[in-house]
Parts: structure tokens; sequence; C-alpha cells
């Protein structure tokens, strides 16, 4: 499985409130319309700067911590981020973006530049920086981890094989 973006870079320590601000909590359900609000309190514009299937959010340490509110990994998914790499994330919001079917990668994030092209390749567990001509080791994915992303998440894998085949 091969992704292909441009980068958004943000910085250490992004929290679930920081992706989708709290006050939306029960004002908005519909997830279209909450992922307009994505990191909004970081940068009003941030939305304006993601290309739909062609952009990957890049941030350090620690990304995703605070609640366990699954429309966190929901937002970043719906609003067109291809995939998220950061030094480490935070565990439930680790399980809950796999649980929906978006790519988390842990790698080291200094040497990858906002607006850098990437292409990450998960079987072979590399990500090129087309931009600056450097590779970063990633763990390859697991082909089971691969089909869940490819389905959408745990949900629709479940719903078309009827049960997880690990």
């Amino acid at each position: 499985m091969i992704l292909k973006g441009s980068t958004i870079k943000l910085g250490d320590d992004i929290n679930t409130d920081s992706i989708i601000s709290g006050r939306y909590k029960f004002s908005i359900t519909d997830i279209k319309e909450l992922s307009k609000h994505l990191m909004e309190d970081i940068d009003p514009d941030f939305t304006k700067k993601i290309k739909p299937g062609k952009s990957i959010l890049v941030a350090g340490n620690n990304f995703g911590m605070g609640s366990s509110r699954e429309q966190a990994p929901l937002v970043i998914k719906e609003a067109g981020i291809t995939a998220v790499l950061a030094k480490q994330f935070a565990r439930i919001f680790y399980r809950n973006s796999f649980n929906i079917g978006l790519p988390l990668i842990e790698t080291d994030t200094d040497k990858i530049s906002d607006k850098d092209e990437l292409e990450v390749d998960l079987d072979q567990g590399i990500v090129k920086n087309i931009t600056q001509d450097i590779n970063l080791k990633i763990n390859p994915f697991p082909k089971f981890m691969q089909e869940l992303l490819e389905g959408g998440g745990i949900v629709n894998y479940i719903k078309k094989h009827g049960e997880l085949k690990i």
C-alpha cells in the first residue's frame, strides 16, 4: 500500500481538543460539518490548506493526547487527510484511528517540512521525502492492518468478512 501527498506540518502535543474543539461536541453531530472546524484553534485557515486525498498531516511527539473522543480521527479522515505521521501517538487516538481506517505512521518527523511531497510505502516500511530526497524508515504494516485501512476500518472489515481473520 502506497500513500502520497503534500505535508501540512504541526508541532508537538496536539491534543484532541485542538484537533476538534470540545465546544462542538454536542452542537454539531454531522462529521462532514464537524470536519470544517479541524484544527481551527491552532490555525483558523487550516482546512483551506488541505487537498482532499493528497494531504498528509505531520506532527511531533504525543499527537492525539487528551480525551478518547472518536470524533478527532473521524474529522481528520473526513477532511481528506490521507495519513498522519508523528514521532509518537497517544495510544487511544492510535487505536481509534485504525478502527476507522485512518493510517498513522510513527517516524522521526524532524526531517520533514511543511509542503514536502511524500510517498509512504507501508509494505516496504519507507517514507520517501521526494522534496528533500531522503528516506525515513518505518515499521512495515502487517497485511492485516493494511486490509483494515483499505477497507475503511474495523467495522467495514467485519461487515465484509463476518469476523476478524488475523
